[in-house]
């Protein structure tokens, strides 16, 4: 794996993250369970979205591990597939997709059996990049995500971008600027649509609330010259691409 060094702290206004539709048009997003998409990467979704990428999402579970339920007696593995459908409208997501795998055992599993359901998404998405949650700042569901899509992604020839919380220690900064306030709204609007974990809506809006204008990320696999998935929407290298994206500030 490798990942930018820690040397400047860039940031990318999102009006100028246009530089990502001809870099990334088709961006994949892996989690381990339902209401990630919204309560961890909300943000920066809203941003590749402002970017005008098109935006994929795969759970590996359904999330029935979760000890919040609000559904009286609902069962989650049924519930929580709805929800993250109704939270992808609001954030913008055109296709979702939701694994069977048990929530909270994906570490148990072989990561080249869960590499394989990685490796058919990106084909059936047409996937550029692929966004995960940073295992350093996850959960083991969290790393076991990551392993994964790192490993479909070599082998596909696309790179991993990781999006960290506002404590890790990041080499890329997305700044929001004045429409900040926006993405947190539609963001919070994301998180309420799981109305099973409604219990913890107030905890998790407070958390957003102080979240601020910046999201974070780093490269578990990053862009390589020469890859097996060459840009096909602009003829200039990955590697410029990746600087125009993210612009480091001098």
């Amino acid at each position: 794996m490798s990942a930018v060094p820690v040397q400047a702290s860039p940031q990318v206004p999102v009006a100028a993250a246009g530089g990502l539709s001809a870099w990334a048009g088709n961006i994949l997003v892996v989690t381990a369970r339902p209401g990630q998409e919204s309560a961890d990467l909300g943000g920066t979704l809203y941003a590749f979205r402002r970017g005008g990428a098109r935006l994929g999402l795969l759970c590996l579970t359904r999330g029935e591990a979760s000890p919040l339920n609000s559904t009286r007696g609902g069962r989650l593995e049924a519930v929580r597939p709805w929800e993250v459908q109704l939270a992808a409208c609001v954030l913008g997501v055109s296709s979702v997709a939701v694994a069977s795998y048990p929530a909270g055992r994906l570490r148990w599993y072989p990561s080249s059996e869960l590499a394989e359901r990685v490796r058919r998404a990106i084909r059936q998405h047409c996937a550029d990049l692929l966004v995960v949650i940073d295992p350093q700042t996850g959960d083991p569901d969290d790393a076991a995500v990551a392993m994964a899509a790192c490993a479909a992604a070599r082998r596909a020839g696309v790179p991993v971008m990781a999006c960290l919380g506002p404590d890790g220690r990041s080499p890329w900064v997305i700044d929001l600027g004045a429409e900040a306030p926006i993405a947190r709204a539609i963001q919070k609007s994301a998180a309420a649509a799981h109305a099973s974990q409604s219990e913890g809506l107030p905890e998790l809006t407070r958390r957003i609330d102080l979240l601020g204008r910046r999201e974070y990320l780093r490269w578990l696999e990053s862009p390589v010259r020469g890859s097996s998935r060459e840009l096909h929407r602009a003829a200039i290298p990955p590697a410029r691409a990746a600087d125009r994206l993210f612009a480091r500030v001098r």
